[in-house]
């Protein structure tokens, strides 16, 4: 996908997310495009990308509209993600060779300037390369197509939390245990660690989403969000 439909993307979906751009509301190329001063070619990619992550519906001979996003399907996704990620800290924390344990320490330190810099956009994609390590540690593809298959659907709504306030610092904290535990070898430690991380993601998730969408009091705490978890 071409950075422009990204940034196009990453846009839109803070305005869904936020309520900006209600439910319903149709999104025309032709607007789009002029809107960002582009061409229809990465709006048309925009919308396709849109449409499979489900926040926007495309409607055959009446064009992109945005969807209403059902709170039960995504926190069903959310859960998934949660538990999909924990069981590959733990698979990491017994599997990972000395060398891809030493590329996980190394992102993570690299990380810890932009913390102090407040350069989200490098450390986001740090923490995209942080995540996929920790898949690909597990030495079980299956598993790793399936948390990457979630992690791009739920991109959109994890990076609408952009600008929240010590984001960065708790985030980097939270992957610095999980590092710890899997540098350790301590698979049990390294699941809880990481359960918690992408919990605390989630739970932000949907509260805000639950605060866009008329009439529903905002969640929160983790427990209200994923009773299931026990968190």
């Amino acid at each position: 996908m071409s950075t422009i439909a990204t940034k196009i993307i990453q846009t839109l979906a803070e305005e869904i997310i936020s309520g900006a751009l209600p439910p319903g509301y149709k999104l025309e190329e032709k607007n789009l495009a002029e809107r960002f001063q582009v061409s229809r070619t990465p709006v048309r990619e925009a919308l396709r990308e849109m449409g499979a992550r489900g926040l926007i519906e495309l409607i055959p001979r009446r064009g992109a509209m945005v969807a209403n996003i059902g709170l039960a399907e995504l926190s069903d996704l959310l859960e998934a993600e949660c538990e999909l990620e924990a069981l590959c800290a733990q698979l990491s924390a017994q599997r990972m060779s000395v060398v891809e344990k030493k590329q996980l320490e190394r992102i993570h330190e690299q990380t810890e300037a932009l913390v102090a810099g407040r350069n989200e956009a490098d450390y986001l994609e740090l923490n995209r390369k942080f995540h996929e390590l920790i898949c690909v540690g597990t030495h079980n593809k299956t598993i790793a197509n399936m948390v990457g298959g979630l992690r791009d659907r739920l991109s959109a709504f994890r990076q609408a939390q952009a600008g929240t306030e010590g984001r960065l610092t708790v985030a980097h904290d939270e992957h610095g245990a999980v590092v710890e535990a899997i540098l350790a070898s301590d698979g049990a430690a390294a699941y809880a660690a990481m359960r918690n991380h992408v919990a605390r993601l989630s739970t932000g998730v949907m509260d805000r989403l639950r605060d866009a969408q008329a009439g529903k009091p905002a969640v929160r705490s983790q427990d209200e969000v994923f009773p299931s978890l026990g968190l």
